[in-house]
């Protein structure tokens, strides 16, 4: 499955020291493109080993990490880790 993954990591003290461990785990699994998006193809089980390791570090009501799943563009799933916030729920 092609991936597109971007996260939001507040750059507190805490996520001043969250934020490279977040970018070394998502670059071992995909291409880094800008600042904090990645994209990439994945099996299942690398998608869910990437989101099984994001999840030690992201803070569930702080930072926030998206994952859009697809098969085909024109159809995409979204998982959200940590603080949702879906923006593009007002795309048509």
């Amino acid at each position: 499955m092609y991936v597109i993954l971007v996260y939001d990591i507040i750059c507190d003290e805490k996520g001043r020291k969250i934020l490279p461990k977040v970018f070394k785990i998502c670059k071992k699994y995909l291409v880094h493109i800008q600042n904090s998006v990645f994209e990439g193809n994945l099996s299942k089980a690398n998608s869910l080993a990437l989101q099984k390791e994001l999840d030690v570090y992201i803070r569930k009501d702080k930072d926030s990490v998206i994952m859009f799943h697809t098969r085909e563009e024109r159809w995409m799933n979204k998982d959200f880790l940590g603080k949702t916030d879906d923006k593009t729920s007002n795309f048509l």
